[in-house]
């Protein structure tokens, strides 16, 4: 019961940690392309449109990518499963000295490494070699529509408050009210990403503040240099 809690806990855990990265991602670089836009003095109706664009991109190419990656993961966990179970079925005697070797390795006598190792293999030789040998588990098992999803979630969660930003303040205010507004979002999801990972939280939360800042700052400028040129 105790490891079945502690693996809910880890899967959650890597839930959570995922969906924040992709909600800051989406902020971020939304952000990023807004202050950009607004910096080059665009009008409204082409702020909007630039980030209603920036936010559907992002989440489409967040999940191809997240899609992609995981089904290769995937595929590999099989093919890694297949050449298990020839290896068990060719050779069952020499998997079972292989799980012997692994318990004996974390501590356990010889004698009780080769009771738990032939117990394991009459009642499921290819999992207890999946979870022991290759490190397969339910945690670690690839669903890449559930990452795709979750990947486009977060990002569209993030990337929204830029594109409200942008929809309903004032052009005048705009800028201040996007830097202000993303800087301390980004100070929110540092503070909840530390804490995840078992980090300091106000290095976090100052890690992701510097380089937020920097991001703007620079597209911003880079964003009024290419106005002013092309204006």
């Amino acid at each position: 019961m105790e490891n079945k809690h502690t693996e809910s806990h880890a899967k959650n855990t890597g839930w959570l940690r995922a969906g924040v990265l992709g909600a800051n991602d989406g902020l971020l670089s939304t952000a990023g392309l807004l202050s950009g836009v607004i910096a080059g003095q665009a009008n409204h109706d082409q702020i909007l449109l630039a980030g209603v664009a920036a936010l559907l991109s992002g989440a489409l190419s967040m999940a191809a990518g997240e899609y992609v990656s995981v089904s290769s993961q995937r595929d590999s966990q099989k093919a890694q499963l297949r050449q298990e179970a020839h290896e068990i079925k060719q050779n069952p005697e020499l998997e079972q000295l292989e799980l012997c070797r692994i318990y004996m390795d974390r501590g356990l006598d010889e004698a009780l490494a080769r009771q738990v190792s032939f117990q394991l293999m009459q009642r499921d030789p290819l999992e207890a070699h999946a979870r022991e040998e290759l490190g397969l588990t339910e945690v670690a098992e690839a669903r890449p529509v559930q990452a795709a999803l979750a990947s486009a979630v977060s990002f569209v969660i993030g990337a929204v408050p830029p594109v409200l930003v942008g929809a309903f303040v004032p052009h005048v205010s705009a800028l201040l009210m996007l830097f202000v507004s993303t800087l301390i979002l980004l100070a929110i999801l540092g503070v909840i990403s530390a804490k995840l990972g078992g980090s300091n939280p106000l290095k976090g939360a100052l890690r992701i503040l510097f380089w937020g800042t920097v991001a703007l700052a620079f597209t911003a400028l880079i964003g009024h240099l290419l106005g002013q040129a092309i204006g």
